[in-house]
């Protein structure tokens, strides 16, 4: 399950082709009814997706445990930062996860073997490794389906984060690295978690604002990033655009607002938090989230497979066994 939050950021593979056929002719726009059984087959495959997500986290529908969320953050009391607590044990964390809100959790990340790592001992020990990099303008192109991605060892994107671009930086994004997973000791908190997911940059990189309907647990290894958030229920401020049915991004820049373009967004209520090296963010499921590298940055994350721990059991959601 853990592509279904990375589909939307894979590259094309059957880019270049262009208009034309194999021998030069060109191609004739398809038929209406071509166009028609496309659209009947892109629907199935998203139903059969959803039906899919659901069974996983164990609840009648995506879209009500989504409606679920929404409601039970409109209860949330206002808050300004977020907070700080020490290491949490299991019951602990759930118990504070259940109010519905983040906050950071201090003495876990900085214990792991990979925060003891450097990048000269990425580039000693896994330069090999096979890596998929954002290139390009991969801020405006988030959702896109064919987003500029390019392939690479883990030296090649070493070395050309360290030569610098004037645009974007390259990043590595929500990759699967498991050779590093023994480095990560990850407290129980969920019962039932995606795999690791690692990002990897210098200072500058961006995940625009989106959110998923996980409950994530974000773990900063080395560096240092900002956090934009926003509550689930301030969705109808944000412009959101559906990705797939957990997945759901917004054009606003909380960092750089533009309230001509987006006048509701005056109304959405956003929260800076500054994650520094050893921190563990919990970002409960359908809180809105964009993330800046301050410096050079490894990051890593894992979402639940669960019914969010703010719905607190989920009365009425729960898919039938």
């Amino acid at each position: 399950m853990a592509a279904e939050k990375n589909d939307w950021l894979a590259g094309s593979q059957g880019r270049g082709q262009g208009r034309e056929g194999a021998r030069g002719a060109p191609r004739l726009p398809p038929t209406r009814q071509e166009s028609e059984a496309a659209a009947a087959d892109r629907a199935a495959h998203r139903e059969a997706r959803e039906r899919r997500d659901a069974l996983v986290r164990g609840v009648v529908s995506i879209g009500a445990m989504r409606e679920a969320i929404k409601a039970a953050a409109r209860t949330l009391p206002a808050i300004s930062q977020v907070p700080r607590v020490k290491a949490p044990g299991t019951a602990a964390f759930r118990a504070r996860a259940a109010q519905g809100l983040p906050f950071l959790v201090t003495g876990v990340v900085d214990r792991w073997p990979l925060a003891g790592l450097t990048v000269q001992a990425l580039r000693d020990h896994y330069s090999h490794l096979p890596v998929r990099a954002r290139v390009g303008d991969y801020i405006n192109t988030a959702f896109a389906p064919d987003r500029a991605m390019r392939d690479m060892s883990l030296l090649e994107y070493l070395d050309l984060a360290a030569a610098g671009t004037d645009g974007l930086p390259p990043y590595l994004g929500n990759l699967e690295l498991r050779e590093l997973n023994r480095l990560c000791h990850w407290p129980s908190y969920f019962d039932k978690m995606g795999p690791p997911r690692f990002w990897l940059g210098p200072a500058g990189t961006v995940t625009p604002l989106h959110c998923d309907y996980d409950d994530n647990v974000f773990a900063q290894v080395w560096g240092t990033k900002r956090i934009m958030l926003a509550p689930p229920h301030h969705d109808e401020f944000l412009y959101p655009n559906e990705a797939n049915a957990i997945l759901f991004g917004s054009p606003f820049d909380p960092e750089a607002p533009d309230f001509d373009r987006f006048p509701l967004a005056r109304q959405a209520a956003t929260i800076e938090c500054i994650v520094n090296p050893g921190d563990m963010l919990y970002v409960p499921a359908g809180w809105y989230h964009q993330v800046r590298s301050l410096t050079f940055s490894l990051s890593s994350n894992r979402w639940a497979r669960a019914m969010p721990l703010a719905l607190r059991g989920g009365a009425g959601l729960r898919a039938a066994r």
